[in-house]
């Protein structure tokens, strides 16, 4: 019989981790920059023929900050998947507000779901891990198994510099102006500089 499949703890760090893609189970219901902020950024404010387009630029915008940043910045539930208990050390989202559910599949090849009393969460900023707690230890999970990490990421409000980086990105698309130039481009990524992880 082969033994129970358990990966090699991380370092401290976590740059061994192993997350997978993560899917959005509850889309952002808030964004970080409003229609009516949008509307006063670009003068739109005395009519609303171009509401709609404001609104999917918003989103394009956030969407496009986000995956340049791998940060997220408007609060939304995601599922995101590891290889090993070991890769907690360093979650691949940020910044986690709260922990759904921890699920696994065991050696005998049932889907658990891993008791809240065995791990917490650390939200240290950009930086989030689940640990175990005092006494406790990882499960046991079948090989080449992933295990499901369910919760709610994302900021409840942006940092300003995020939400400027958002209304020039957006401008940009509505007015073909300042993101068509290079010193934009600069002022964007100047303004997103600090918010960027895993670069």
């Amino acid at each position: 019989m082969n033994a129970p499949f358990r990966c090699q703890p991380q370092n401290v760090a976590g740059e061994n981790a192993m997350w997978y893609p993560a899917t959005v189970t509850v889309a952002a219901t808030d964004e970080p920059v409003s229609l009516v902020e949008a509307k006063r950024h670009v003068h739109a404010e005395d009519f609303t023929d171009d509401d709609a387009e404001l609104a999917l630029l918003i989103s394009s915008a956030r969407d496009h900050v986000e995956k340049y940043c791998n940060t997220r910045f408007a609060r939304q539930t995601v599922a995101v998947k590891c290889d090993c208990f070991g890769d907690m050390s360093r979650l691949s989202e940020a910044p986690v507000q709260s922990v759904t559910s921890i699920v696994y599949t065991d050696t005998d090849g049932a889907t658990q779901t891993l008791a809240t009393s065995v791990y917490e969460l650390r939200a240290d900023g950009l930086e989030s891990s689940i640990t175990l707690k005092y006494g406790q230890s990882w499960p046991a999970i079948q090989p080449k198994s992933r295990i499901t990490l369910t919760g709610v990421v994302g900021y409840a409000d942006a940092p300003p510099s995020v939400k400027h980086a958002i209304l020039l990105f957006l401008a940009g698309g509505y007015e073909m102006r300042e993101n068509a130039s290079a010193d934009a481009w600069t002022t964007f990524d100047c303004l997103l500089s600090n918010h960027r992880r895993g670069v």
